[in-house]
């Protein structure tokens, strides 16, 4: 039987998923690199594909991978990603892995949403929108049923869009962004250094404390505004959300309900579905399997 390997490379661990065409799940790795040693996390895929493969007794048929960054316009390689990862910008994987067949890459939350959309909380959605909520806001973007990649790969960034013009600049200029209202990343300027993360912050808030709560809410009403104003740029019919933040479940979907209820337009009455993600950590190794080429096969 033909597999895919998807693997997803993050900032400090690499996660992998193997999978049949049907999207069964056959087996899963997590592996740990040293980002300060160059191309540590290369070797470490080169290593993880390889024992995957003596793990099922013969070669993939399929490769996919997603990264960080700007991913090329012939799919083969991250063509823009500043500071971190070493060595990832205009690498090749197809040669890398020596591949005969192509090994295509994504950005990673490119790739969530793919991931989610053939197995998970957005499946069925042809106009679906993905925001990853955590130490800072990725996000992507389907539709009519097309991964929505713009011009240069820039298509989904969603947590550089502006709420505020007069607010101070994020990482990429852009002043008063989702990600600076809500992202891990400012919460110790947020709260006056109070806390250090976004979880110690929702755990105050549900113990009652009403300063946590007017900064909770404060951000959460910033991403029912951005959700919003997506909505009417996108008309989709589901917003999935991802990401560390999302696991406040309940301290974070219910007060988002009621803020959307507020701002959202409603033509005829219709509302955007939000739903939490349901593959967790493996969106990314899912959606990089499914972009591997798996999908077209009918075994």
């Amino acid at each position: 039987m033909s597999y895919a390997i998807g693997i997803d490379l993050g900032g400090t661990s690499v996660k992998a998923v193997v999978v049949s065409a049907q999207g069964k799940e056959l087996t899963r790795a997590q592996t740990t690199f040293d980002p300060d040693r160059r191309m540590d996390w290369a070797e470490k895929i080169r290593d993880q594909v390889e024992q995957l493969e003596r793990q099922r007794g013969g070669m993939a048929g399929f490769i996919g991978l997603c990264a960080p960054g700007l991913a090329a316009k012939d799919g083969r390689s991250i063509a823009y990603m500043p500071e971190r990862l070493q060595g990832l910008e205009g690498l090749d994987w197809t040669t890398y892995l020596n591949r005969t067949c192509p090994v295509p890459v994504l950005n990673d939350a490119h790739a969530a949403l793919l991931g989610e959309s053939w197995l998970g909380a957005a499946r069925g959605f042809e106009n679906v929108i993905l925001l990853t909520l955590g130490t800072g806001v990725g996000g992507a973007a389907m539709v009519d049923g097309r991964l929505l990649r713009g011009h240069i790969g820039r298509a989904g960034h969603h947590g550089h869009i502006c709420l505020d013009p007069d607010a101070s600049a994020d990482i990429t200029r852009m002043p008063g962004s989702l990600e600076d209202a809500i992202g891990n990343c400012t919460i110790a300027a947020r709260t006056g250094g109070r806390f250090q993360t976004t979880h110690d912050l929702v755990t105050a808030h549900e113990s009652g404390d009403k300063d946590a709560s007017a900064i909770w809410m404060k951000s959460v009403h910033a991403l029912a505004c951005a959700i919003g104003s997506l909505v009417n740029v996108l008309d989709p019919e589901a917003v999935i959300i991802g990401g560390g933040i999302a696991r406040s479940e309940r301290a974070l979907f219910d007060p988002l309900e009621e803020f959307l209820r507020q701002v959202e337009w409603q033509p005829g009455g219709q509302s955007v579905k939000v739903f939490p993600a349901q593959l967790g950590e493996l969106s990314g190794a899912f959606g990089a399997a499914a972009n591997s080429g798996i999908l077209d096969t009918h075994d």
